[in-house]
């Protein structure tokens, strides 16, 4: 089935919450999200409108990608947090010297994995997170964080292009487990 892949709406409120419950209950959701799915279902209906408003178009700081398929349903999403030179990073890492976007939220339902569509999506986040102008916001600088014992999406990230850069932190909530930065490389995409 062919995918759509857009940026959300603040009307697609109801599926971004289903879809990231979803998400929390995957069977890797322990290596892969920061929040419990516990956590994420007790947040009201308010949380989720605020939190997909501030991810759709025309937000230049945080941009939500889904897969649409042409029946509606949500294969997958990514997130885009952008980080200005000097802040803080989105898990408390160094203030970077650049420009830069943080891909986060990663989530394809397991049956459209190894069918192109987290492909696409990162494809359209990078593409998005790299314009500049309207077009986009123009970084210098693509990265996430893949945790040490999630293999499985470290295997993607290399795949698409992202190679690890030497830093790591310690996982909030969890200082005897690691986060492992990467980056993309420049001529991916």
């Amino acid at each position: 089935m062919e995918h759509l892949i857009r940026s959300v709406r603040a009307e697609d409120w109801q599926k971004v919450r289903e879809l990231r419950l979803l998400a929390l209950r995957d069977p890797a959701a322990p290596v892969a999200f920061l929040e419990t799915y516990e956590n994420a279902a007790a947040k009201p209906d308010a949380y989720w409108q605020e939190r997909t408003e501030g991810a759709a178009v025309p937000s230049r700081t945080t941009r939500q990608f889904v897969a649409e398929g042409q029946d509606g349903d949500w294969a997958g999403s990514v997130t885009v947090l952008i980080e200005e030179p000097g802040t803080q990073g989105a898990l408390g890492t160094e203030r970077s010297p650049v420009r830069q976007a943080h891909l986060v939220g990663v989530f394809v339902r397991p049956e459209y994995r190894g069918t192109g569509v987290t492909e696409a999506l990162f494809a359209a986040a990078v593409d998005w997170a790299r314009a500049s102008g309207d077009e986009g916001a123009g970084v210098e600088r693509v990265r996430l964080f893949v945790h040490e014992d999630n293999p499985r999406a470290e295997a993607f990230y290399r795949k698409f292009g992202f190679v690890p850069s030497g830093a790591v932190v310690p996982v909030p909530g969890d200082p005897g487990a690691r986060e492992r930065e990467m980056v993309l490389e420049e001529s991916v995409v």
